[in-house]
């Protein structure tokens, strides 16, 4: 098998039914994913498996979402069957959830940090909200699997959650916004 067709030297790519512009919006929205899919495989990668197992494997879920999000992204046929369903963003909003209520509870905006492994995990967030902006704007000029761009819309809520959880497993404090007024408010202190 070759790596290489110089198919694309010109500066047009396949797609599932076609041909695009590299610089195509349909293009650039897959291939921003695809960005992301590859740092999300850094972070599980940094990750202690002992420490972290279901988010590991969760993460790795995910990078096969990822592929399938870009796979339905690429497909321009009229008869598509797509990969990305419901129940996708449905499991990513139940760990949601969970997570919320495992790390420290929030009254200012964080910055991206912490940890190592936190911080590629919000990387991985910063893309997946790129990658959810790029859709919507293939959204308003094409049709797509829409499911994909609420996947894609929970999955930076997700991984937001995740990076606070990482950083608490850790010890590691969540750097509050020095200047973030009090935006949060929990449950307990609404009823005081």
């Amino acid at each position: 098998m070759k790596l290489y067709t110089r198919g694309g030297d010109k500066g047009r790519t396949g797609i599932i039914g076609g041909r695009r512009d590299k610089d195509d919006v349909r293009v650039e929205a897959y291939g921003t994913i695809d960005e992301l899919n590859a740092f999300t495989g850094r972070a599980v990668s940094l990750l202690d498996n002992e420490m972290f197992p279901e988010i590991v494997n969760e993460l790795i879920n995910i990078q096969h979402e990822l592929f399938d999000c870009g796979s339905d992204l690429a497909n321009v046929k009229k008869d598509a069957v797509f990969k990305v369903k419901p129940e996708m963003t449905s499991f990513l909003e139940e760990r949601i959830d969970e997570y919320i209520v495992e790390a420290p509870e929030l009254e200012r905006f964080i910055l991206p940090g912490g940890s190592t492994a936190a911080s590629d995990i919000h990387i991985c967030r910063t893309i997946a909200r790129r990658s959810e902006r790029v859709t919507a704007s293939l959204m308003k000029v094409e049709p797509i699997n829409d499911e994909v761009f609420k996947y894609l819309n929970r999955l930076s809520d997700y991984f937001f959650a995740i990076a606070r959880v990482i950083n608490h497993r850790l010890q590691v404090a969540d750097v509050e916004y020095e200047r973030s007024a009090i935006v949060f408010r929990s449950k307990n202190r609404k009823n005081k």
